[in-house]
């Protein structure tokens, strides 16, 4: 298991897709790990999960009263966060992971074995929202609306820049001993750690430490926030895992649906798009989706009015959620 074993995966299903092939060209079974709420509601809606997230973890906007609660959701693991099939639990896997792995991974999913025929949506916060556009970009005709939050349809030089340092940070621990730690019988904890302590800092904003929004969380001190929040945030899970998911969304790109162009594969979807970026956001910045809003054909673009930074995506703060919850909402009344 690369997850900790205090998780509760209740609840968590899955499916083995038997013969599927990656972008690299590897041919391996792969196993979909899944979650369905409200299996019976005839409107459905996909939720693939973000970097660091699992299932029974993840904002899915379906709790009594939410924008979805009247829909078929199914939570969707990626390929490579230990749940769904991952460095760590399967033999061959792949050494690189591509966005459209995890499409195609998801539509074997939803069609062969969910039976569906088409989506009302897409919706995914950070890595989450990459799956989104790429669905979009992939299958047109399956997606009605597509649902982005905190994140981007080509992953910024600045965003690849962050996420050297934390990658650097695990692979060149003592303890990740140059990629053969399971090997040695090793748990990387102190790679996995530092990578935490390099990631850290970027979740929220300059305005939430000054603030000192920490104290919410339960933290007297900004120090105290960063320490627990190293040791936890890649607590229990696989140092491969972590590595070729962070290496996947620095390449993400939807660009490579049209000759390298992301704006012409932006302005080739068909669906209704929803962008809403944070405003406070170091990964994702507004600015990014507000470029990238006019090049859709039916982009609308909300920004979440918030020092919560990228977290506020995610379900960090309730006040944003509910906001978010409301945006989703009027979206989607708009058929």
């Amino acid at each position: 298991m690369a997850y900790s074993e205090k998780y509760d995966s209740s609840g968590v299903e899955s499916y083995t897709i038997p013969s599927f092939t990656f972008q690299s060209g590897e041919t391996i079974p792969v196993r979909i790990a899944y979650r369905s709420h409200n299996s019976s509601s005839p409107k459905k809606f996909c939720v693939p999960t973000c970097y660091g997230g699992l299932i029974n973890e993840t904002l899915a906007f379906n709790n009594s009263g939410g924008a979805l609660a009247s829909y078929h959701v199914i939570v969707v693991a990626m390929l490579g966060n230990g749940e769904s099939s991952s460095p760590s639990n399967t033999p061959d896997f792949p050494k690189i992971l591509d966005y459209r792995d995890q499409v195609h991974a998801q539509h074997e999913l939803l069609s062969t074995h969910l039976k569906i025929e088409q989506l009302d949506g897409v919706l995914g916060f950070s890595m989450g929202g990459q799956q989104a556009y790429y669905w979009a970009c992939t299958y047109g005709d399956f997606v009605k609306n597509a649902i982005v939050i905190a994140s981007s349809a080509q992953t910024s030089g600045h965003n690849y820049a962050f996420l050297t340092g934390p990658i650097a940070a695990l692979e060149n621990s003592t303890d990740f001993a140059d990629g053969q730690y399971r090997a040695k019988g090793v748990v990387p904890s102190r790679g996995l750690t530092a990578f935490g302590h390099s990631y850290c800092a970027w979740l929220t904003s300059t305005a939430w430490y000054r603030e000192q929004q920490y104290q919410k969380l339960g933290f007297e001190t900004a120090a105290a926030y960063v320490e627990s929040q190293s040791k936890t945030m890649l607590a229990g899970w696989d140092a491969d895992d972590a590595l070729i998911l962070a290496k996947m969304w620095q390449a993400g790109d939807v660009g490579v649906f049209a000759d390298g162009d992301a704006g012409k594969a932006l302005a080739g979807i068909k669906c209704n798009v929803l962008v809403m970026p944070s405003r406070t956001d170091q990964y994702f910045p507004p600015e990014d989706s507000e470029i990238e809003v006019k090049h859709l054909q039916h982009g609308e673009l909300a920004v979440i009015e918030t020092v919560w930074g990228h977290i506020a995506g995610g379900g960090a703060n309730a006040e944003d959620t509910e906001w978010m919850d409301g945006q989703i909402a009027k979206f989607l009344s708009q058929g």
